[in-house]
């Protein structure tokens, strides 16, 4: 830990379940675990060694406005439990602003893609096939283009180090049952579809994102997670969107632009990132955040 950048945290009266990509997961007690949001980097599924200063905050946030948002469409698994009862206060001080305690749960093995425009593995697919995630798509389609509907593209879910991998929803019902594979994507889609509709109002255009679920004693589906980030969906000006062209981002995309320059095969370890990039994607984290939140 340092003053201006968390990389990772120790927190020494709790156990630690798992440091993630970005995450740091403690145990609180049987049913509840603390998640520590680190300014940890992570970009083609791989841990850089320069944090993002005050990313885990900006994440923290985001993701909180989105969870309340959008809490009357599927329940999700933040808790209403006080974090200056379960840790030491300068902990609290440190942690208070990345920190949630939320509920223990079941996970369910499938990254839950929406996409609202053909872009990024997505529009590499589309080029090799015509198809996402067995899905067909319009012939002569261009990068960026705006879908007719958004399509639900799931993959499955990676180990640190691992890359997630493209999967059509057959695989997904032959992992997790089609009941709750059918409820994912529909829940999926109407969160995507309330997040993209209140973002566009304020010239934000929400390409694509990512959730994730678990399921409770009674399993009932739960929204886990982070959700509608800049880490974990693509944010972009409606002002400088155009077809044909990857457009600017509000998200870490700007990195994955930067790293694509490099002489790099996405397998660590990672190459240093200037301290330049690391300023401008630390601004881009903190721009969305104030157009969204206000």
């Amino acid at each position: 830990m340092t003053s201006n950048a968390i990389f990772e945290t120790h927190i020494d009266n709790l156990e630690l379940l798992a440091r993630g990509k970005v995450r740091d997961i403690y145990a609180i007690d049987d049913t509840h675990m603390l998640i520590v949001t680190t300014d940890r980097l992570s970009a083609f599924d791989v841990v850089f060694a320069e944090p993002i200063p005050h990313k885990g905050e900006l994440l923290t946030e985001i993701s909180n406005f989105w969870f309340a948002k959008t809490s009357h469409l599927v329940t999700n698994h933040l808790t209403d439990l006080d974090l200056s009862d379960y840790i030491s206060t300068d902990d609290y001080q440190l942690l208070k602003n990345r920190s949630i305690i939320v509920k223990r749960l079941k996970t369910l093995p499938v990254e839950a893609i929406v996409r609202g425009y053909v872009i990024g593995s997505g529009w590499k697919d589309y080029q090799a096939s015509g198809e996402i995630c067995g899905i067909k798509l319009p012939q002569g389609l261009q990068q960026a283009a705006r879908l007719p509907e958004p399509i639900f593209t799931p993959s499955t879910k990676a180990e640190v180090g691992d890359h997630d991998i493209n999967v059509n929803f057959d695989d997904v019902i032959a992992r997790i049952g089609n009941d709750k594979a059918n409820q994912i994507r529909d829940k999926s889609i109407q969160l995507y579809q309330l997040a993209a509709d209140y973002a566009r109002e304020r010239g934000i255009i929400i390409a694509d994102t990512k959730f994730e679920f678990g399921v409770d004693a009674n399993d009932e589906l739960v929204l886990i997670d982070e959700i509608l980030t800049p880490d974990s969906s693509r944010y972009w000006p409606a002002d400088e969107y155009r077809v044909g062209i990857s457009p600017p981002s509000f998200d870490k995309q700007f990195v994955r632009d930067y790293l694509e320059t490099l002489d790099w095969d996405k397998t660590p370890p990672a190459p240093p990132i200037p301290a330049d990039i690391i300023a401008r994607t630390q601004q881009k984290y903190q721009q969305v955040r104030d157009i969204l939140l206000g």
